[in-house]
């Protein structure tokens, strides 16, 4: 790997780039799929391949090839080159990037049970267990079980002397349980609809107990098709952490994005509502327990690495404080343009794709004082929201509806009765500066988004949210009908 990178750096070099990086990964996916209490699909495959990436004139080149030799190395070099300096005749700003010490070292996520080591009939065991526990629940009409891990060997060179090798390894799992009476459908998930995915090894499939938790979640899908509807108005409402995570991922990890405030991503996933002159004035996000931190060092989370995909070391970079929207996640091309240094956030979809600023671990800090079944107690009258369902966000990610999958009604300090079909929508800073309440350590947990969309040619990232439940007051609750 270090004659490749070394070779493609060199004649980047010669060629007249003033700066160059190489990327070089190699990618493992495994799949498996269980339909009503059979084996649907398995599916597995590797990738590999590197990608160079210069700055000539101030101007940006990429280019990337599957066959790793080094003549190989000298062409895709060579065209990155060609590609920037053609690129420079079209620039309006030239392209200035932050200082950093040269990256070097190693890191691999920590992991107890590698799973490609394990076999894959246990696996698919461990799965239809589940899924079968599901589907025998009266009432269920069928059952979808799911199983994912992924696994990146990333080699990085830079012209700067930087030269680092990661292994990350990802892996998640899911059953869900769908009811159906006449036009009426409802499902429940867990550990909710996004597959409970984290950072390491087998071990935390087996933490996830699908097999302990199929049957009462089947059952909720059942007793949801008679529950009544999730009656409208304004109301309290608390988000159980399979449904606060996306709300933090959709209204608090895309708008901190600085690519979205400087129009990158305008055409396709949408700008910010978050302008730089906010940054200045000290804009009020949430209330004062809301504390939000970018952080690429959380244990298990899939935003958690040694360094993005330019050589920047992880770290942990506050977004909101106490409520004060302090920060955005950056690149070493956007922080100079704010008079800050890259907060390390730049990832790319495989060895073909260039990096993007990427959410890594945004997390709502836990608040000590009460835990989540605490703040149930101390709630008079509301809802308790939990697992999303669906989801709609304007593009400047302000005004947002969500719908989760179940609702309990709360009444003096205990959960009652269950409704159907919920919904709340509000505006994103009005929202979270409703916040009164944040559970304490206790129900911390880490949750990820193995599907983030971004880009053009669009990329797919592995992002992580930490959350611990939390109460908003003066929401606008609705129906649905699916």
């Amino acid at each position: 790997m270090r004659d490749l990178t070394d070779r493609a750096l060199d004649t980047a070099v010669r060629l007249g780039a003033g700066y160059g990086d190489v990327r070089i990964v190699r990618r493992q996916e495994e799949s498996i799929t269980i339909k009503s209490g059979r084996l649907e699909g398995v599916a597995s495959g590797e990738s590999e391949g590197f990608g160079v990436r210069v700055l000539v004139d101030g101007a940006w080149g990429f280019a990337s090839s599957h066959r790793l030799a080094l003549d190989e190395a000298d062409r895709v070099a060579a065209l990155a080159v060609r590609i920037a300096r053609a690129s420079a005749t079209a620039l309006r700003d030239r392209v200035v990037l932050d200082g950093r010490p040269p990256a070097t070292g190693r890191y691999e996520t920590p992991l107890l049970e590698d799973p490609f080591a394990l076999p894959l009939e246990r696996k698919i065991s461990d799965l239809l267990a589940a899924d079968r526990v599901a589907g025998a629940v009266k009432g269920i009409s069928f059952t979808e079980s799911s199983y994912g891990a992924q696994r990146e060997s990333k080699t990085f060179a830079a012209t700067d002397g930087s030269f680092t090798e990661q292994i990350i390894t990802h892996l998640g799992a899911a059953v869900e349980a769908n009811a159906i009476e006449g036009d009426e459908h409802q499902r429940r998930s867990y550990p909710d609809a996004g597959g409970g995915w984290g950072a390491g090894g087998y071990e935390l499939i087996r933490g996830l107990d699908l097999l302990g938790n199929a049957e009462r979640h089947a059952e909720e899908a059942v007793a949801l098709l008679s529950a009544p509807q999730c009656p409208a108005g304004v109301t309290t409402i608390i988000l159980d952490p399979s449904q606060l995570y996306n709300q933090v991922h959709e209204s608090c990890g895309h708008p901190t994005e600085l690519d979205r405030v400087f129009g990158t991503e305008a055409s396709y996933a949408g700008t910010s509502f978050l302008t730089t002159d906010r940054l200045a004035e000290g804009f009020r996000y949430g209330s004062d327990l809301v504390t939000i931190v970018a952080d690429a060092t959380s244990p298990g989370g899939l935003g958690t690495f040694g360094w993005d995909d330019e050589g920047v070391a992880a770290q942990a970079v506050p977004l909101v404080q106490e409520g004060i929207f302090v920060g955005y996640q950056t690149s070493r091309e956007t922080a100079p343009r704010i008079g800050r240094s890259s907060s390390g956030a730049m990832r790319a979809d495989g060895w073909n794709r260039i990096p993007l600023i990427r959410m890594t671990n945004i997390n709502l800090r836990p608040v000590a004082g009460l835990s989540l079944d605490d703040i149930v107690a101390d709630t008079d009258d509301g809802l308790y929201l939990s697992t999303n369902r669906s989801w709609s966000i304007d593009d400047r990610r302000l005004n947002f509806q969500f719908a989760t999958e179940i609702a309990w009604e709360i009444k003096g300090g205990r959960k009652g009765r269950l409704f159907k079909n919920p919904t709340y929508t509000g505006i994103t800073y009005e929202f979270w500066r409703g916040c009164d309440a944040v559970g304490d350590a206790s129900s911390y947990v880490m949750l990820g988004a193995p599907n983030c969309g971004k880009g053009e040619p669009g990329q797919g990232a592995h992002v992580g949210h930490g959350v611990s439940g939390a109460r908003f007051r003066g929401v606008q609750v609705g129906v649905g009908k699916w």
